[in-house]
């Protein structure tokens, strides 16, 4: 409530208060882990987002999508994997991990922040759709990095068999939970059961696909879009489509709550005086490698029908914000990485930066691009 009458972000004043209840002797000891973003947080936060994704408009802009959250990611990592080299004198294999696991921007916190400052139309869709798959990306590109890092080195091939075989067996387990949960959703008009039937896939499709070695993030956002979007098998009933909506925006405020919470509460054990030089590269690095993953990227469909205008480029280099996925990544680390310590520090240096700097400024670019309302004026498409 106090963000909203400041007109701030609320995930940065839910840092600020992690960070403030973490130094009072009562303050719960709950830790932020890998386990407890992914098992539980994560899931529900891709699923609306996926479930509520445009999708006509997202079919339209697949292909800038699905180059942005590829070539965008790989240039990314490969730009901050070479800053941290030979700036920060880390070892490439650190180099290599910290990279991929920071390329990706996170969808938690870019949809709390896009959607709470009013973006609306074709931006809203591309910022939203490029976060959830370039989530699952790299995602999965940082399971190949982690074999590599723990000593097993597959060939060529391997690697793009893997990471093929990670990307599609993802999809088929969202598309295989949503479809039961459709087909059974189709036989009810009962709107808990509905609601019963989303939660399922929502969770269901990510912990399927994560016990098969998957993608649980590709899963999750296959189940959102065929949820909302797939009627050959069945369909939620127009009064359990409205609970499903009610229900789903107040699972992710309290799992957006809870994410931003749990980040300020960890900030205030992170020492990053000891690090100090290697965060500063990290985060000039990370934000150069999110301009060479969109500049260039969106350069590719300048002379076509799919041109993304320079000012949505603007905000999309801008609106790369990091959170909770680069943290539950580097918290992962098996313990035998090089500069494991160094790299979970450094990993929420930058998330820092992008909720306190990147998130309060979003706003005003924003509206000096005239992507959301000034003084009563529509904005622009």
């Amino acid at each position: 409530m106090l963000t909203r009458r400041l007109r701030l972000p609320y995930s940065a004043g839910l840092v600020a208060a992690g960070l403030l209840l973490a130094v009072l002797p009562f303050a719960p000891t709950v830790q932020l882990t890998k386990e407890l973003l992914f098992r539980a947080l994560l899931p529900p936060l891709i699923f609306e987002a996926a479930f509520h994704l445009d999708w006509k408009q997202l079919r339209r802009d697949l292909p800038v999508v699905l180059v942005l959250a590829s070539l965008g990611v790989a240039f990314s990592a490969a730009i901050t994997a070479a800053g941290m080299h030979y700036l920060a004198r880390w070892d490439w294999l650190s180099c290599a991990v910290f990279g991929i696991l920071i390329a990706a921007t996170d969808p938690v916190s870019v949809i709390a922040t896009f959607r709470e400052a009013g973006a609306r139309g074709r931006l809203l869709v591309l910022v939203e759709a490029e976060a959830l798959f370039n989530d699952g990306t790299a995602a999965v590109a940082f399971g190949v990095a982690i074999t590599f890092a723990v000593g097993h080195a597959p060939t060529a091939l391997q690697t793009l068999s893997a990471l093929a075989a990670t990307m599609l067996g993802g999809l088929m387990s969202g598309a295989v939970v949503a479809s039961l949960a459709l087909l059974l959703a189709g036989r009810t008009e009962d709107h808990l059961v509905e609601i019963a039937f989303t939660t399922v896939a929502a969770w269901g499709s990510f912990l399927l696909a994560e016990h098969l070695r998957l993608s649980g993030v590709l899963a999750t956002l296959t189940a959102g879009l065929l949820m909302a979007n797939y009627r050959s098998l069945g369909e939620i009933s127009p009064r359990g489509r409205e609970a499903v909506e009610a229900f789903w925006e107040y699972a992710t405020f309290i799992a957006n709550s809870l994410v931003f919470l749990l980040i300020g509460m960890h900030g205030a054990h992170v020492n990053l005086l000891a690090v100090w030089i290697s965060a500063v590269v990290a985060i000039v690095f990370v934000t150069l490698g999110r301009a060479a993953a969109i500049y260039p990227c969106c350069l590719l469909f300048a002379w076509s029908g799919l041109r993304v205008k320079p000012r949505h480029q603007h905000v999309l280099f801008w609106g790369g914000l990091r959170g909770a996925l680069a943290l539950a990544l580097a918290l992962g680390l098996p313990p035998e990485i090089p500069l494991r310590d160094h790299i979970v520090t450094v990993s929420f240096a930058v998330v820092a930066f992008s909720v306190f700097v990147q998130g309060l400024t979003m706003t005003p670019l924003l509206r000096r691009m005239g992507e959301i309302a000034v003084a009563g004026q529509p904005g622009k498409r």
